[in-house]
């Protein structure tokens, strides 16, 4: 017996606005007991600039979180208490390596309820942390406002913005895939292409609001200012956490040294739903496809889910999502309905443009990773490697390199060691191997032969070829380093020589 379609909203999944919740998110807690908590994060940006939050923390009681009663209140905790947390670790001259009792004790407690990791996620800095301008207008990017930033700048507050209206954008979608799955299992056709014609509609528009991202967040401001806060402590030596963060629930019996990865956008819950829907299957970093698939090998059902980065990162998602995505997994069969009626090509032109639309998203993101992170980490090489010619580093930063977190510390490492090291993404992963993997497996599934082989990486595309420019400018940085070797240097831009209105990019999607 087949099992059930899933309910949406049997896994707080709004069939309207998808995994954003369905109440608006709580401006502040009401409870009296927790005005502290809301006092110091009303005033956040002030306490981290004038390097007092550690001392207003060490201070702060510990407040449990038996004051909590709807899952408003539980999110609105949780994103209070994670941006404690972050700007607590990362916002002096050194990050913290513990995390005192007065954040601990309560975090570990809300976590527990949300089914959720003690460290900043995808669902506490995006899905719970917004605000419509005007009730009446909308989810639109024009009319949604951030609550919490670290930085307090329109940079910080459009990064998390722009992740909000796609997943107000793409919640829509999901009651039209479930339908989907329900009209394969009937034999209608008709449906099934329908829906895939709207995803395909869907999916575009998404990638239309990712190009949005380079209107209002600069990649340096990014770089140096926001990305270091998003940051976790798994993969964190070389920033300082070589434990990873010592978590103090003020019990010495269960306070232990714990490492999470960070914030990303891999942690969405809506891009793994189009994964599963679609039939794409993820392998871990640098694995290559068998001749034969899962989905192929065993006809109509699900494949086993594979330890990868994608997969890992549904611990960082809330329970109840992660269970959703587990139940539409274990119905998926719109793969295999369209393999079986591969001879119908309106329904295979429909599928095969959905994984097109869908690939192109992990284009984009591609092209935003080169360009606000892999070219500001040649830079601030540069910057690192100029020092050293003019003499030795004195044992403080330079003031404008001060208080950074990630971005600071990574500078001090020697030009030998960052050609070893691989850029990684604030969710602790590789970053151009895996983002090109998952691009390129998107396109597996593709029915038609010829859309197979453009999807699956046989032709380059201006990501490609933006990543390939990029690595030549390393190259050319590293013969520049070299004792006897001159080279007039590369003249590049704020964040290098290229034009955000002419090229386009994307959020950090996986």
């Amino acid at each position: 017996m087949l099992p059930p379609i899933p309910r949406p909203e049997d896994y707080h999944v709004s069939p309207t606005t998808g995994f954003l919740p369905t109440e608006l998110p709580l401006l502040c807690l009401n409870d009296p007991v927790y005005e502290k908590w809301e006092r110091i994060v009303a005033n956040l940006q002030s306490l981290i600039l004038s390097k007092r939050l550690r001392t207003v923390i060490d201070k702060l009681p510990i407040i449990p979180a038996t004051h909590l009663y709807t899952e408003n209140e539980w999110r609105r905790a949780y994103t209070v208490l994670i941006f404690l947390a972050h700007g607590y670790i990362w916002g002096g001259e050194k990050p913290a390596e513990r995390l005192p009792p007065s954040i601990t004790y309560p975090l570990l407690q809300v976590c527990e309820h949300l089914e959720l990791p003690p460290v900043a996620t995808y669902a506490g800095l995006c899905l719970w942390n917004y605000k419509p301008l005007f009730a009446r207008d909308g989810l639109t990017l024009e009319n949604l406002s951030t609550m919490i930033t670290y930085t307090g700048s329109l940079d910080e507050q459009w990064f998390y913005l722009v992740s909000v209206a796609i997943e107000a954008k793409g919640g829509s979608t999901i009651p039209l895939m479930l339908d989907a799955v329900q009209a394969a299992r009937d034999g209608d056709k008709e449906i099934v292409t329908e829906n895939l014609r709207t995803l395909a509609e869907v999916l575009d528009e998404i990638g239309t609001l990712l190009l949005r991202m380079n209107e209002n967040c600069d990649p340096h401001v990014f770089y140096h200012r926001i990305r270091p806060f998003l940051a976790g402590s798994k993969n964190m030596k070389d920033a300082g956490l070589p434990h990873g963060v010592f978590y103090d629930d003020g019990d010495a019996r269960t306070s232990s040294w714990r490492q999470y990865g960070g914030g990303s956008n891999a942690q969405s819950s809506l891009i793994q739903l189009f994964d599963i829907f679609l039939g794409v299957e993820h392998r871990p970093t640098g694995s290559k496809a068998s001749e034969t698939s899962e989905s192929e090998a065993e006809p109509g059902v699900a494949p086993k889910p594979r330890h990868n980065f994608i997969h890992e990162m549904r611990q960082y998602m809330p329970g109840p999502h992660k269970r959703f995505l587990q139940a539409v997994e274990a119905v998926s069969n719109i793969r295999e309905f369209v393999e079986y009626n591969r001879r119908d090509r309106n329904l295979t032109v429909a599928y095969d443009a959905c994984l097109a639309m869908l690939r192109a998203l992990r284009d984009k993101h591609i092209q935003i990773v080169s360009r606000y992170i892999i070219v500001k980490s040649r830079e601030a090489r540069s910057v690192s490697r100029s020092r050293g010619r003019s003499g030795p580093e004195p044992d403080s930063a330079p003031a404008p390199n001060r208080g950074r977190g990630i971005a600071s510390v990574s500078y001090k490492n020697s030009d030998a060691e960052q050609r070893k090291k691989k850029m990684r993404g604030t969710g602790g992963t590789a970053l151009i191997p895996f983002l090109k993997q998952a691009r390129d497996e998107t396109g597996e599934p593709a029915i038609d032969a010829w859309a197979r082989k453009v999807l699956t990486g046989a032709r380059k595309t201006a990501a490609d070829r933006e990543v390939d420019i990029e690595s030549l400018r390393v190259q050319e940085d590293e013969l520049d380093g070299m004792p006897g070797l001159e080279r007039v240097p590369t003249i590049v831009g704020l964040a290098g020589s290229w034009d955000m209105e002419s090229e386009g990019g994307g959020l950090c999607y996986q």
